[in-house]
């Protein structure tokens, strides 16, 4: 069954921590959705599963961190890797942020 997403209608944001949406999941396919205020962050972690994540900056400006450099995320700029890799992402200004987990954990 087809699924269909207004993404401009979940830009939704708090104070208290980064917003997390779980937008879709199936055996195949995690999506969620994170809204961070500046200065909130997805901390640094990695999984132990055979699975891909891949993060996408739909809008804001940030740091992807985790790796040998922290990489510059902005608008359009997706990151894929290995779920096992350390992966984050601190915001600098209000970003909103969708995650694809492939396989689901």
């Amino acid at each position: 069954i087809m699924k269909l997403f207004d993404l401009s209608a979940m830009a939704k944001f708090s104070s208290a921590r980064p917003h997390r949406e779980l937008l879709f999941d199936s055996p195949n396919l995690r999506v969620l959705s994170f809204n961070f205020e500046p200065g909130q962050e997805l901390p640094i972690h990695s999984h132990q599963a055979d699975s891909e994540v891949a993060l996408l900056v739909l809008e804001g400006e940030g740091m992807f961190t985790g790796g040998p450099e922290d990489i510059p995320a902005r608008p359009g700029v997706l990151e894929i890797m290995p779920v096992t890799e350390p992966h984050g992402l601190r915001a600098t200004t209000r970003l909103r942020l969708l995650v694809f987990i492939a396989p689901t954990l």
